[in-house]
């Protein structure tokens, strides 16, 4: 197997995964922006209306890990161009369809393509880059996933100030078919392993994330705490049956080899944390800017800006950094940078001008830019090669459930706290960043600090070699 791809095949092949995954992940908010529009037009309440929004995302969470283990199994292009295939196709049929029902099963099917995205692109990154160049790939991937995130609701608005809703779905389309062209040509093939996929594995799977991912979104819901709480309850009870049993197969769809080791499960309790950090951080300071502060949405879509201009300015400067530095320490410097750019957010006050607000969303997005390149880095460098493809799986979870953590703790702060909300979801971000931070610097303990483990991350030496 040859280190990398040649350019410009390398080039290529990294913008047919940046054009999916830029598609996969704004999707994942994106819709939000238009449910009041396909509410009206579908004339739908509110309430069903959701699950627009919870069909693609629950399709994503199930499918994930059983399609990471495909990709080891079957090869990541095949996978990837798969799903890529099957969301273009979904996007169509989203937006054609004229009633909720057929628009709910065209958004699952379309978080089925979406997953097949997820789950194998750091594993084909990882095919795509040289050994020592890791770092450069993850980078630029940790850009997209970064300001992706971050603009769908800008992206939304403009489109919907110009066009029908369904547009939100048609621009994939032609996006779709052109990255599937290119990947087609120049994603590298890769080493297959044959492994099945156990049936009752891919069910419990299903049950325990599916039922955890749903109720921490209940937990937002007004009136359904309980209903959030007997979820969540079932699923960790599922769960633990789901992980002993996976824990006794050798081709497991929950890859506990790779969390049993520290530096791995580590760097996924980071992930986790930083990721629900910014979630918080990007649900209240809308609320802040305009009912606070009084300010249109225009401007507020103006202001969010620094954040992710900055991640995406910074991530790839810090990816480059990895493949010379030991990943773990940059990764702690940013966390303890995006921790003082959040707790700086408690001190807005009711009188804040805009650059009050945008040195320290800057310092936030220095931070999270950071801290994101590095990490991702280790966490796909310390797996095998042939299990590149579980690592990249767990890698897309951790995103997901940071994020809906997240927006649960705002979602109780609010339910629970009048006024104050910026003050309180900040500070308490900043001390997720913080826990992540301790975290981060207790990886490097683990993996010797700056000993030859760390060091060995760049040429991407997996710990179980040693």
């Amino acid at each position: 197997m040859t280190d990398g791809l040649p350019n410009p095949q390398r080039a290529f092949a990294f913008i047919a995964i940046a054009i999916a995954m830029t598609m996969s992940v704004l999707d994942t908010s994106i819709v939000n922006v238009a449910l009041p529009t396909i509410c009206s037009d579908l004339k739908v309440s509110p309430a069903d209306a959701i699950w627009v929004v919870n069909a693609y995302q629950l399709a994503i969470t199930v499918s994930l890990l059983p399609l990471a283990v495909l990709g080891d199994s079957l090869g990541y292009k095949r996978v990837y161009c798969f799903g890529l295939a099957l969301f273009t196709l979904a996007s169509f049929a989203c937006a054609n369809a004229h009633t909720l029902s057929l628009l709910a099963v065209a958004r699952v099917f379309q978080g089925f393509g979406a997953a097949g995205v997820m789950s194998v692109n750091i594993a084909l990154v990882r095919f795509i880059y040289p050994k020592a160049r890791l770092g450069v790939g993850v980078g630029y991937t940790s850009l997209v996933v970064a300001v992706s995130s971050a603009a769908g609701p800008s992206i939304a608005s403009a489109i919907l100030s110009v066009a029908h809703w369904q547009w939100l779905f048609l621009v994939n389309v032609p996006l779709g078919v052109l990255a599937l062209l290119i990947g087609t040509r120049t994603l590298p093939a890769t080493p297959r392993s044959g492994a099945r996929l156990n049936g009752l594995s891919v069910l419990l799977n299903a049950i325990t994330f599916g039922l955890l991912i749903s109720g921490l979104a209940a937990f937002s819901e007004a009136g359904a705490m309980w209903r959030g709480i007997v979820m969540v309850a079932i699923a960790l009870i599922v769960g633990v049956l789901f992980v002993r049993r996976e824990s006794r197969l050798a081709t497991p769809i929950l890859p506990i080899d790779l969390l049993r080791m520290p530096v791995f499960s580590l760097s996924m309790a980071t992930s986790i944390c930083s990721f629900a950090a910014q979630t918080m951080a990007f649900i209240v300071l809308p609320f802040y800017f305009e009912q606070t502060l009084k300010l249109s949405e225009t401007r507020t879509g103006f202001l969010m800006t620094p954040w992710p201009l900055v991640t995406a300015l910074i991530a790839p400067v810090a990816g480059r950094l990895s493949d010379r530095m030991p990943p773990g320490r940059i990764s702690s410097i940013g966390l303890v940078v995006l921790g003082f750019g959040l707790a700086a957010l408690c001190t807005l006050g009711e009188a804040a001008t805009p650059f009050d607000i945008t040195w320290r969303l800057a310092i936030c997005g220095l931070g999270f830019g950071v801290f994101q390149s590095p990490n991702n880095r280790v966490i796909i460098g310390s797996a095998p090669r042939n299990r590149s493809g579980g690592a990249s799986g767990l890698q897309s979870m951790g995103r997901l459930l940071g994020q809906s953590g997240g927006a649960v703790v705002v979602s109780v702060v609010f339910g629970l706290v009048n006024g104050q909300h910026m003050t309180m979801i900040a500070g308490i971000a900043a001390g997720l960043a913080w826990v992540a931070a301790c975290a981060s610097s207790v990886r490097r303990m683990a993996d010797h600090g700056d000993g030859p483990r760390e060091r060995n991350l760049a040429p991407e030496q997996s710990v179980s070699e040693h």
